[in-house]
């Protein structure tokens, strides 16, 4: 009986070996493209592994290279699934060298979408499926390498037929589907391209470390800086999520257009001015604080190594700029449970809020543990009600990050209290369980949120009225691709708000368009030119 079944296993496994060896080593294209027709592809690595394994004399040999190229293999997949989930997210595939830092902030994401024990059965099943399929790769090299021992010379003339057709396929450059050739080398492929990374890094991480050691503005004296806005509160606005999409081309931006046109009325009305433009950001689908970094230290941070490279320094961020020059210092981040050193250590903020002191005791909106309205309410309430100093803040507003469903909801700003106020709103919502079955409702719920952030932002200036108040309201970048689409560009609208007409007519230079909403054709800079063209506007 156990000799049977030993028998059946043999053949089973014989049935499956060369579909298991196929879709293993065309995989990776299958990721990347999407199509079934990547299945039509002619895979030579699997052939030259054969015939290497089969002249191969000895067993342990032969079990020892199988295993290492299954491991190949199944590296060569999952570097396609990493490469599919970052340019879906975050616009760039996945880089070996700077990507491992925002693959555990995805864990983090992954987490807080559901729960701490699914994220981790999660990874242990994906952990579980990559070491079946080692195992059945390396069976199934060493189960066709042993059937062409015994047939060698049939199995040479195969393998040699077979890699003259790959020859021509490769020469002839066909295509069925586009950056797919029917000639597939994906495994060799993707190591190339790695390694290419690597070298690319290197050489990249050099020009950054140098453009890191030149700081015009480093050693100015206090009293050169940020003479234009001396005695302004100043808020730096991040509007989580707030790209372009929101504001032109989309179905969806009519929405958010309605409320920024509405938002010029009311703030007109009340003595503002607005200039808007376009920002482009370092980075794109999440990851904001390398956009944070970014506008406020003046170099291009696309990377966590980068982040942790400089957060490491000394450099001068527009906050300690601030600080320097005699303004308090605050930072808030909702999202935030726990200390943030950075905060401290490179920012120099002297007040730092977050998720736990700010009295908050409403709901969670899914990421969001805090709606944009009490951000904006607590800030006033304890920052800017009390006789203060000048103060210079920079505030995060999560009410629009992914995933955008359930939603909070205006109101009114005397019965905010301690956010219990909202505790029925999240009911009223969806699920994102449910929401993102449909790339349309995501899309709509996203343009919902900067809705809901923006008119919030326009009742608090409305509503509070503070003359003394200067705003730099941005987005961080753009929404993922399920909101922003494939290739879409990393801008993100700018806006400078104040009563005072000194304040504007400084930056008149800059030929930014009136009101929030800028046009396309707003000027467009990269978002690490900000920090000195700001400190050049408003400095002596």
């Amino acid at each position: 009986m156990r000799g049977r079944l030993a028998a059946i296993r043999r053949t089973a496994l014989l049935v499956v070996s060369g579909p298991v060896l196929f879709l293993a080593a065309v995989a990776p294209g299958l990721i990347s493209s999407g199509s079934a027709l990547s299945l039509l592809r002619v895979p030579l690595e699997s052939v030259v592994v054969l015939v290497v394994l089969a002249a191969l004399p000895w067993p342990i040999v032969r079990r020892i290279v199988a295993t290492l190229v299954a491991i190949v293999f199944i590296a060569t997949i999952l570097s396609a699934a990493l490469d599919l989930g970052f340019i879906l997210n975050v616009g760039a595939p996945f880089n070996i060298v700077t990507g491992w830092p925002e693959v555990a902030a995805a864990y983090g994401v992954l987490q807080d979408s559901t729960g701490a024990a699914a994220a981790v059965l999660i990874v242990v099943a994906l952990f579980l499926a990559a070491l079946v399929a080692g195992v059945l790769i390396a069976a199934s090299f060493l189960t066709l390498a042993g059937v062409i021992r015994r047939h060698y010379r049939a199995g040479l003339i195969g393998a040699s037929a077979i890699t003259a057709g790959w020859l021509v396929l490769a020469l002839i450059g066909i295509q069925i589907v586009a950056g797919e050739p029917v000639a597939s080398a994906d495994a060799v492929g993707t190591v190339i391209t790695k390694a290419n990374q690597v070298r690319a890094a290197a050489a990249e991480q050099a020009a950054f470390d140098k453009a890191g050691t030149t700081d015009p503005y480093a050693h100015l004296p206090a009293s050169d800086l940020l003479t234009g806005l001396k005695g302004k509160d100043v808020i730096v606005a991040f509007i989580e999520s707030y790209g372009q999409v929101a504001v032109q081309n989309t179905f969806f931006s009519q929405g958010v257009d309605d409320v920024l046109k509405k938002g010029n009325k009311e703030l007109a009305a009340d003595g503002y001015s607005e200039r808007s433009a376009f920002l482009t950001s370092s980075t794109f689908g999440g990851i904001s604080w390398l956009a944070h970094s970014t506008l406020e230290s003046g170099l291009w941070i696309d990377s966590q190594q980068k982040y942790d490279k400089v957060t490491s320094g000394s450099r001068l961020t527009l906050a300690s700029a601030f600080k320097k020059a005699g303004w308090n210092t605050l930072s808030d981040v909702p999202s935030d449970t726990k200390p943030w050193p950075v905060g401290s250590s490179f920012y120099h903020f002297g007040t730092q809020l977050n998720a736990l002191n700010v009295g908050y005791k409403g709901p969670k909106f899914s990421y969001a543990s805090i709606p944009d309205q009490y951000s904006w309410e607590y800030f006033q309430k304890h920052e800017l009600a009390k006789p203060h100093k000048p103060l210079m803040a920079e505030i995060d507003f999560v009410s629009s990050h992914t995933p955008w469903t359930p939603l909070p909801h205006e109101v009114p700003w005397g019965s905010v209290g301690d956010g219990s106020i909202y505790d029925p709103q999240p009911a009223e919502g969806l699920p994102p369980s449910v929401v993102w079955q449909s790339s349309h409702h995501v899309q709509q719920l996203y343009g919902q949120s900067v809705q809901y952030t923006m008119s919030t932002l326009f009742s608090f200036l409305t509503t509070y009225n503070d003359p003394n108040l200067v705003l730099i309201v941005l987005g961080d970048h753009q929404p993922a691709t399920v909101v922003s689409g494939a290739g879409a560009n990393h801008d993100v609208p700018i806006s400078i708000i104040s009563k005072d007409p000194t304040v504007i007519k400084r930056i008149s230079s800059w030929n930014w368009q009136p009101g929030m909403l800028p046009s396309p054709t707003a000027p467009v800079w990269l978002m690490d030119e900000f920090r000195n063209r700001f400190l050049k506007a408003y400095g002596s």
